[in-house]
């Protein structure tokens, strides 16, 4: 084994959150190590915003996990894609940014979470984002992150706003602003004409200190401790067995899916599970693993006439055109992320914030090929249910770190949710039906107009939903016994050891997750910060 290397803070993962971290905590001459397990971020289509669909699947970035078949969903296995790059899932995302409702925090501050109701979040929300149009008071102007509105918008885009609006949803000139439910055009994270991951935005900030170091294809196998100290990581880097220790905390910043892993093989977790797998039990804490939390969708799509969609533009001869024009101009098709507009809405009368969001996509793509986008034109509406009551789990299976963990999503176990992705659907049919989508729809193509008792649509929503990429929630904060860690984001009944990403939420936010786990890291590194003055 080599020297083991030394810093103040050895940070385990280099994704969302740990890009921030690292940026924060190097910002004062602190000694930062950065471990990532994936590669430096070179591969090409991370950059280009269109380039989504080449990463999804693809093993050169990706962790490529899969759930546990899952039993309301007609024993299906979902595919749940997380970054393995630098910059993690925020390198193969779909780029939109998006805070969520406010009550999604201050629900976080009811549960036990001090420090977190929305007003609190606010001046973290500010400090990692630049967005030039929006209100002083409520958007950041010089953070790392570029947040811009869609460079092109396709017609289709316009009329689904206009649509929506026909049906009684109100409009929300900036969904991240003063309005946060209503429909409004989407935000995306940008580097210019690029994608802006925290590695592009947050990380090359920081590339040049001295005091920052960076090692990639270093895969963290164990926790190591001291009593109930952690004192470092074990990770294995191209073959060798190396050695990374801290002299003030460690921070694991691995995910959803790693973070809780990589605690339960280090010893940290519910105690009979472990010991079940012959894992040596460090510290029994029963919440590691458990509370995952995740949006379920569906998608209603219709064939499109008298419009041009994304399935046009992107295959030559028009594509030859775009690719032009996004090398020229920065802008057309390649500028795409994968929803131009959104709806936040309650699927019934009486709630205190929506419970369903609504993404529109002028484009809609083949049932028979991942990835593939239709020929034929096309537009979509994925219904995601926002605030899902059903919890699932990731339990490692064996002692050894590269064994993947048993990852339960127990979609739909919770009878609401499948109430309220119905009420999703009701609310897709009603804006297509509206006159200024309905002038542009030939007919319904998924699930089709055949599709329309409830007892159809329940099964279409078993056999054909799935996963928007947005799980959290399993290395819980709180203050309660079954929390992981505790509202500065310590390891409960341990030192030294921090968790700062979106394992850490206590419940999913009611959109798309990225920039609130940047939220979360740019507060972590306060706190960190603060204690160690």
């Amino acid at each position: 084994m080599t020297e083991a290397l030394q810093a103040d803070y050895v940070i385990i993962g280099a994704g969302s959150a740990g890009c921030v971290l690292a940026n924060r905590l190097s910002a004062d001459g602190a000694r930062v190590l950065l471990l990532e397990a994936g590669p430096r971020d070179w591969y090409p289509f991370i950059h280009v915003p269109a380039g989504v669909l080449h990463l999804l699947h693809n093993p050169r970035v990706n962790w490529n996990y899969a759930t546990d078949p899952q039993p309301n969903v007609n024993g299906r296995q979902i595919h749940w894609p997380r970054g393995r790059v630098l910059g993690g899932s925020s390198s193969i995302n779909g780029m939109l940014w998006i805070r969520g409702q406010p009550a999604d925090y201050d629900s976080w501050a009811q549960m036990g979470c001090r420090g977190w109701s929305f007003d609190e979040c606010m001046p973290y929300f500010k400090s990692i984002e630049r967005y030039a149009p929006g209100e002083p008071e409520r958007r950041g102007k010089d953070g790392p992150i570029l947040v811009e509105d869609y460079r092109t918008v396709l017609p289709l885009t316009r009329r689904f706003v206009e649509a929506a609006q026909q049906t009684g949803i109100p409009a929300s000139p900036d969904l991240n602003g003063r309005v946060h439910e209503g429909v409004g055009f989407s935000q995306m994270s940008r580097n210019g004409r690029f994608r802006g991951s925290t590695a592009r935005t947050f990380l090359a900030r920081a590339r040049g200190r001295a005091n920052l170091r960076i090692e990639t294809r270093a895969f963290a196998t164990k926790l190591l401790f001291d009593g109930r100290r952690c004192i470092g990581v074990a990770f294995r880097q191209r073959g060798h067995e190396r050695t990374a220790l801290a002299a003030r905390e460690v921070v694991l910043s691995g995910g959803t899916i790693n973070s809780p892993h990589l605690l339960h093989v280090s010893g940290i977790g519910p105690a009979g599970h472990l010991k079940s797998i012959g894992v040596d039990v460090v510290h029994d804490l029963p919440g590691v693993g458990a509370n995952l939390s995740d949006h379920y969708a569906i998608r209603i799509s219709h064939r499109v006439r008298d419009a041009v969609s994304i399935n046009e533009l992107a295959r030559p001869p028009r594509l030859l055109g775009e690719i032009a024009r996004w090398l020229t101009t920065g802008r057309g098709a390649l500028t795409f992320g994968v929803s131009s507009a959104q709806a936040f809405v309650r699927s019934r009368e009486g709630l205190a914030s929506p419970d369903i969001q609504l993404l529109f996509s002028p484009s809609s793509y083949d049932h028979n090929r991942f990835g593939e986008l239709e020929r034929a034109p096309g537009m979509t509406i994925a219904v995601s249910i926002a605030r899902p009551e059903s919890r699932g789990s990731v339990m490692a299976k064996s002692p050894d770190p590269f064994v993947y963990p048993s990852l339960q999503a127990n979609y739909l176990s919770a009878p609401n949710d499948l109430r309220v992705s119905l009420a999703g659907i009701g609310y897709a049919r009603r804006i297509f039906a509206a006159p200024a989508l309905a002038r542009h729809s030939v007919e319904e193509i998924t699930p089709g107009p055949q599709v329309a008792s409830e007892d159809a649509l329940a099964d279409y929503i078993r056999n054909q939903g799935t996963t928007i990429y947005h799980i959290v929630g399993t290395c819980r904060m709180g203050e309660d016994p079954l929390a992981v860690v505790d509202s500065r984001l310590k390891v409960r009944g341990l030192d030294r050891l921090r968790v700062v990403d979106a394992s850490v939420m206590p419940a999913v936010t009611t959109a798309n997750t990225n920039a609130p786990t940047i939220m979360i890291a740019e507060k972590g590194a306060a706190m960190i910060r603060e204690d160690a003055a």
